[in-house]
Formats: C-alpha cells, sequence, structure tokens
C-alpha cells in the first residue's frame, strides 16, 4: 500500500474511532440525565450530606416580621380572611388605609449581621441553615428581577439579604438553603390562573420559574424547600422539568437537595426527601429519607412580639424531638423568627446554645449516625437508640432515681463496653436474665452537664 494511502486510512480509522468514542460518551451521558417526570427524577439518589446533617435552623424572615402579629400569614388574616384580631390590631395601631405593601418601608434590618448568625448558627450545632427567600406573600429578600419594587433591595433594607446570608454560611460550611413559596395569594397573574381552574400557566412562566432559576444561578444552594403548593398539581407549576434540569445542568446538579413540595399531589410522595405536613412526626421507621419542621415558638413560624415562654419550646422539648427524629431516620430542622431589624432575639439564641452544648457532647450519637434495629424502648424511661458503625447509642431523657438502667433491647457480648459520653472510662454493668443490659449509672452531682436532658450511652459489641 502506498504510503500516502496508508495515512490516509488511519486518519479515517482515527476519525472513525473519535467519533464512536464521542457518540458513545453521549450515550452514557444521555442515559445518566434526568426525565422530566416522577419516576426518573424520583430515582436519583439523595446527595449523602443531608442525611449526615441531621440538624438544620430554619428562619421565617419578611415583611410580616414588621407587624411581627399573630403569624406570617398576617396578610391573609387580615385582608382575606378578615380576622376579627387582625383587624382590631390594624385598627387600633396604624392609620385608616394604611396598606400592607406600606410594611414594607419598616422592614429595616438595620441590625443585620449575618456573619454573627452564622456564628450563632454554628455554635448551635447546625448543619445547614434555610432561609426564607419569598413566602406567600411574594415580597423576596432579594433583588428578584421579576418583583419590581416589591423585594429587599429596592425597598426596605435596600440590601440582598439572601446574598449575605448566603456567604456568611459559606464561611463557615454550613450548608446553605433558600425557602421559597410557589405561590402568591395577591399576586393578579396567580388569581387569574386561579380563576382559570390552573388551565393556564401565566404566573408561573412570568414569576415562579424566573425566580427559581436566577435563586439556583445566583446562590448556588445547597438545598431547595419549596412550599405553597397545595392549590394545583405539579403539572401546573411545571415543577418536573425545573427538578430536571437542576438534576442534569445547573450549578449545583451533583449536590442539591430539594423537599417534597412541589404540587398538590406531591407531599410525602415525589422529590428528594418527604416533609409531608408542617411538624410530621412519624411513629414508625420510615422507608424514605424524612425532615420534621417545627418552631420554637409554638404559635407561629415569624417573630411576634407578643409571645410568651410558656408558647416556646424549652431545651428539654426540642433535644426531644431531635432525639426522636433523627432515631426514626430523619433530620430535625429548628425555626427561629428573626426581627424586622434582623435580630434574633436573645431567648431564641438561648434556645439554640442549648442545643449547640447537648450536640457538643452528645453529637456523635446524632450526626452521621443511622437508625438502628429498634428505634425506641417500651420503658419507664423515655429511651431511643440511633448506630454508627459497630456502636450503638441509647439515648434516655430521664435519669433514673436509682442510677440503675435497664436496656432490653441491646444483647451483650464478652466484648461489651458502655460508655456514658461527656464522662470518661467505662461503666459497670451486668446481663440481665433476658439477656439485655442492666446499667450502673455514676451518681452525678446537679449541674454536671450542661444540659439537663438526654444523656447518650455508647454500647460497643452489642448485637
Amino acid at each position: 500500500m502506498p504510503v500516502v494511502t496508508m495515512v490516509a486510512a488511519k486518519s479515517s480509522l482515527t476519525c472513525a474511532l473519535l467519533f464512536l468514542c464521542a457518540l458513545a460518551a453521549i450515550l452514557h451521558l444521555g442515559s445518566s440525565r434526568y426525565a422530566p417526570n416522577w419516576e426518573s427524577i424520583d430515582a436519583r439518589p439523595l446527595p449523602p450530606w443531608f442525611d449526615e446533617a441531621k440538624f438544620g435552623i430554619f428562619l421565617h424572615w419578611g415583611v410580616f416580621s414588621v407587624p411581627s402579629f399573630g403569624s406570617e400569614w398576617f396578610w391573609w388574616n387580615w385582608q382575606h380572611e378578615r380576622s376579627d384580631s387582625y383587624v382590631k390590631f390594624m385598627e387600633r395601631n396604624y392609620r385608616p388605609g394604611f396598606t400592607y405593601a406600606d410594611f414594607a418601608a419598616q422592614f429595616t434590618a438595620e441590625f443585620y449581621d449575618p456573619d454573627a448568625w452564622a456564628q450563632l448558627f454554628q455554635a448551635a450545632g447546625a448543619k445547614y441553615v434555610v432561609l426564607t427567600t419569598k413566602h406567600h406573600e411574594g415580597f423576596t429578600n432579594w433583588g428578584s428581577p421579576v418583583s419590581w419594587n416589591w423585594n429587599a433591595v429596592d425597598v426596605g433594607p435596600h440590601r440582598d439579604l439572601v446574598g449575605d446570608f448566603s456567604n456568611s454560611l459559606r464561611k463557615r460550611n454550613i450548608s446553605v438553603g433558600l425557602y421559597h413559596s410557589l405561590l402568591e395569594w395577591f399576586h393578579p397573574l396567580y388569581l387569574l390562573d386561579k380563576q382559570n381552574g390552573f388551565k393556564t400557566q401565566y404566573f408561573v412562566f412570568s414569576k415562579t420559574m424566573p425566580e427559581l432559576y436566577d435563586l439556583v444561578n445566583r446562590y448556588k444552594p445547597d438545598l431547595i424547600w419549596s412550599d405553597g403548593d397545595w392549590e394545583s398539581p405539579d403539572t401546573y407549576w411545571n415543577s418536573t422539568d425545573f427538578l430536571a434540569w437542576l438534576y442534569n445542568d445547573s450549578p449545583v446538579k451533583d449536590n442539591i437537595v430539594v423537599n417534597d413540595r412541589w404540587g398538590s399531589n406531591c407531599s410525602c410522595y415525589h422529590g428528594g426527601y418527604y416533609n409531608c405536613v408542617d411538624k410530621f412526626s412519624p411513629s414508625t421507621l420510615p422507608t424514605h429519607k424524612w425532615e420534621k419542621c417545627t418552631s420554637v415558638d409554638t404559635y407561629s413560624w415569624g417573630y411576634r412580639r407578643n409571645m410568651q415562654v410558656n408558647q416556646l419550646m424549652n431545651e428539654r422539648n426540642i433535644i426531644s424531638e431531635l432525639v426522636e427524629t433523627v432515631s426514626f431516620g430523619g433530620n430535625y430542622l429548628l425555626n427561629v423568627g428573626p426581627s424586622k431589624e434582623g435580630l434574633i432575639v436573645p431567648i431564641f439564641q438561648e434556645r439554640l446554645l442549648a442545643v449547640g452544648k447537648w450536640l457538643t457532647i452528645n453529637g456523635e450519637a446524632i450526626y452521621a449516625s443511622k437508625p438502628w434495629r429498634v428505634q425506641k424502648e417500651n420503658s419507664t424511661v423515655n429511651l431511643w437508640y440511633t448506630s454508627k458503625g459497630n456502636n450503638v447509642y441509647s439515648i434516655f431523657m430521664s435519669w433514673p432515681e436509682d442510677n440503675i438502667l435497664k436496656l432490653q433491647s441491646p444483647k451483650s457480648t464478652s466484648q461489651t463496653t458502655v460508655t456514658l459520653l461527656g464522662l470518661s472510662g467505662h461503666l459497670t454493668w451486668k446481663q440481665s436474665p433476658d439477656l439485655g443490659l442492666i446499667v450502673s449509672l455514676p451518681a452525678l452531682p446537679p449541674g454536671a452537664f450542661p444540659v439537663e436532658a438526654g444523656w447518650v450511652l455508647r454500647l460497643e459489641e452489642v448485637n
């Protein structure tokens, strides 16, 4: 064969091989992409960081923080429901003709210090924090390009609250979560779609979708906490198209986590992890990753100036719920509402710091743990289990008066050791007649632990 012909043949063969390799790569990429349907989207593995995190903080903050009365549903309760207490509150405290939009200028955030917030959240032991970017009232805490003059850059703080929040969290390696409401109660285009039986999507394509894409591209969050979905199905919201883009092509496609509120037919059925309903608390171990969201203020998610101490969760309540949630394989998302000035009031700080002190000692039993074969024992002591590797953790919420704790579920071996987290050395134990463990606890003086609730035993080499 002439040299020129050989070279040409080799060149053709090389090109053909390169073409086949490129085609194979394209086909492989296509096979790993997520289609815009729930069967495909629900098959995506949940990024492991979320399950390992276990504890997060929720922040409801917006124009509703100005009246700080009733709840974050202030506008709806005042103007739509015409609730008597809200109407009288406005009549007593504001001039005739005062509108909800007039509150925006008073949403000043002059004491907002996102670095101080992040320091508090880190001290609280939170691994992720979720900030309201837009609640059902439609006001956005960033300069949304489709929310002219109804956003925190154009009015009120004149500041990108979301951007500053995200930057401060990342300095401390805390994952960034962004809450976003799909609907807006009184937006004319949403009301038009609603009037049309949600057969039109004027609001979705002019407001909801542009904002979601903007939030992802601009802030690159680790988590999107969707809400406001209950009035219409996911087909109206165009949810699967957005999620397919989020998982395939967005700048956060490999790490992003989402919840299940993407349409009236989705909660507890579709999405990355399940919220199901607010304050969801299953009584058995769910088969799907889930999260319990709850609020320190049991009456509201947003800040209330007239809240009373007896209306707030105490340290024991919070730690007990955290333990129960993690034992059942969930994450615990605890809400506080900042004030209109951008302050997290001292009593909320106190609650968060108490959780952090408890986790400093007992976080080994919480972070990156897995549910054990038994989640809770039926005994006189409120007692829960988690596991990690070869260790089992027994978490008891009340200290037994006789300093003797009986564990029915773990089965001892000749190598079993028992340790109380926060103290050095092994505890004395013996096998009970039913093969469980009877553990002798040390007699502790008052104040031996910074938080007198939820003590943890590390059990090594048990079955």
